[in-house]
Formats: structure tokens, C-alpha cells, sequence
């Protein structure tokens, strides 16, 4: 008997917490319907659904001020990753002076 082989899913796309709110947006303004906007960025209903439950809960606002939360973060954290990076190739020098001076 023949092994049934389902179909590898499609890979996964994020979405910006912009877009979303955006496109639910103008899907509670009435702007744009579900169908449309379903066809037009590839989405799923399910998915789309989701979004605007969490649009109308006030969730999706949470989301994009988390994402930006952790942008910043992001922006810190490589800022001192640079530093770090600096002090070490002073550190090395100042080494190699003194190791040339003893």
C-alpha cells in the first residue's frame, strides 16, 4: 500500500503590527472588505479573523508598543555591543604599549 505524502506547508511571512493595524483599520472603516483584503495580501480568514478579535480587544496596540519595546532594546543593546568592541581594541593596545615599554 502507497504512502500518502501531504504537501510541505508555504513558508511563513510576518506581518508588521503597522500592517495589521492598518489593514484593520480600514477594514472596521469599512474602507475595505475581508474578502478583498484576504485576496489582495494573501491572507487566511482565520487569520485575518484573529487580527480583527484582537483589533477590537485593543490587543493589537499592545502588540505594536511590545515591538517597539524591544526595538529599542535592540538599538541599546547594539550600541553597547560597539562599545564593548571599542573598549576591547583599547584594551589590546594599551597591552601592546606596555608590553613594548617593559
Amino acid at each position: 500500500m502507497k504512502e500518502k505524502v501531504m504537501p510541505a506547508r508555504g513558508s511563513y511571512r510576518r506581518h508588521s503590527g503597522d500592517f495589521k493595524l492598518q489593514l484593520c483599520t480600514d477594514i472596521r472603516a469599512g474602507k475595505v472588505g475581508r474578502r478583498e483584503a484576504m485576496r489582495a495580501h494573501g491572507l487566511s480568514a482565520n487569520l485575518l479573523q484573529m487580527w480583527l478579535t484582537l483589533y477590537d480587544q485593543g490587543s493589537l496596540n499592545e502588540e505594536i508598543a511590545a515591538a517597539s519595546v524591544v526595538a529599542e532594546y535592540e538599538a541599546k543593546i547594539a550600541a553597547l555591543e560597539r562599545k564593548v568592541g571599542q573598549l576591547t581594541m583599547e584594551i589590546d593596545l594599551l597591552k601592546k604599549r606596555h608590553a613594548f615599554v617593559s
